[in-house]
């Protein structure tokens, strides 16, 4: 028989009722169980399903190394692995600290090549450590001397919006290409994708001035043949007109130059209810109807096929009328406090890997 503290008895009993206990481990806790309780071990066997051989090599184990030789897990009988642990660190190191010559990034047969592995082994490797040397992601550190005030200011509006007040994500999206394709393309079918011309026909370009309304999605667009700050005071009369009464409109704008102009400027002081809110330099993640812009340029323009500036425009108009009939709004979530987390990792890490290169230049003048 064997004798059970009651600390251990509760440990194996909390072994076999946890769900992450692997299932032989669990075994041999109920024929220690049983062995406790005073059960032979013919019938230990017959309970469990097992050898008699069995119930006495665990209750053997048992006796010799306590619950702990329980947990004794012996190789698969499976295949053993190619490479050791030695040569997949090396190959993760290679990846992450070296570059192959003349080149940027490595390549799955580069690496095979260069560690005398095959280019499936290496495969597994890089996907068994979320290596992905073929991919890069764009980003930029904003130096602006308020960024923590300005964004504050935006994130504030965007989480705790004011009462009666509306918060409107105002931008431009410049330069927008009328491309004609110079032969026309084959329709989707089964088994077959849409095709389109790798080559265009430029016919002009068009400015389209956006506000993104943040509580129920709606967009007000116009589309200019430029983007002065004449332009955006058009612009800005008619968000004034669109939302006639007393109501306040809370402005997030970017940097831009024509946005801080002297008389749009001038404009703002003259209509007090439109309340300018800026994001901080490099920062135009921070607008949310720059979201609304990659929606129009997939949705609409990307594909499309356009004889005339009139025809790209027409498109736009479509696009923001089909939006407009049943709006979504993006919802923010993110907070002041995870964002300058964020930013502080990256700050972190960039300097781990190139010390100052965050910090801006300063250019001395010479003496005269």
């Amino acid at each position: 028989m064997v004798s059970l503290g009651d600390a251990e008895r509760e440990q194996l009993e909390r072994w076999v009722a946890a769900h992450g206990t692997p299932q032989q481990v669990a075994l041999r806790c109920r024929i220690v169980l049983a062995a406790a309780a005073g059960a032979t071990n013919l019938g230990i066997a017959a309970e469990c399903g097992v050898d008699v051989k069995t119930v006495a090599l665990w209750r053997g184990r048992f006796a010799e190394t306590g619950p702990e030789g329980l947990w004794a897990i012996a190789p698969g009988r499976g295949r053993k692995p190619s490479y050791s642990a030695r040569k997949i660190k090396a190959i993760v190191q290679a990846t992450l600290l070296t570059k192959p010559a003349g080149m940027t990034q490595w390549s799955c047969r580069q690496m095979a090549h260069a560690q005398g592995v095959s280019k499936s082994t290496v495969s597994t490797i890089w996907r068994s450590h979320n290596l992905k040397p073929h991919r890069v992601k764009s980003f930029k550190l904003s130096r602006d001397a308020r960024f923590l005030e300005k964004l504050t200011d935006v994130v504030g509006l965007y989480l705790n919006p004011p009462d009666h007040a509306l918060v409107l994500c105002v931008d431009e999206k410049t330069q927008i290409q009328a491309l004609d394709r110079t032969q026309p393309g084959l329709p989707l079918k089964k088994g077959r994708l849409g095709t389109m011309t790798h080559d265009y026909k430029r016919h002009g370009t068009t400015c389209l001035f956006a506000a993104l309304e943040v509580l129920q999605g709606k967009v007000i667009g116009q589309c200019f043949t430029r983007h002065r700050h004449q332009e955006f005071l058009k612009f800005l009369r008619r968000l004034d007109a669109e939302f006639p009464g007393e109501i306040t409109l809370h402005l997030v704008m970017d940097n831009y130059g024509t946005h801080k102009h002297p008389n749009v400027q001038a404009w703002l002081k003259r209509h007090p209810r439109c309340v300018p809110h800026f994001v901080p330099t490099s920062s135009s993640w921070l607008n949310l109807v720059e979201r609304w812009f990659g929606e129009l340029t997939v949705k609409a323009v990307r594909r499309g096929s356009f004889a005339s500036v009139a025809d790209l425009q027409s498109a736009i108009t479509g696009f923001l009328e089909v939006w407009n009939e049943n709006p979504r709004p993006f919802v923010w979530t993110a907070t002041v406090e995870s964002i300058q987390a964020k930013l502080a990792r990256c700050r972190q890490t960039l300097e781990q890997i190139k010390p100052g290169c965050t910090a801006p230049r300063v250019r001395k003048k010479k003496a005269k």
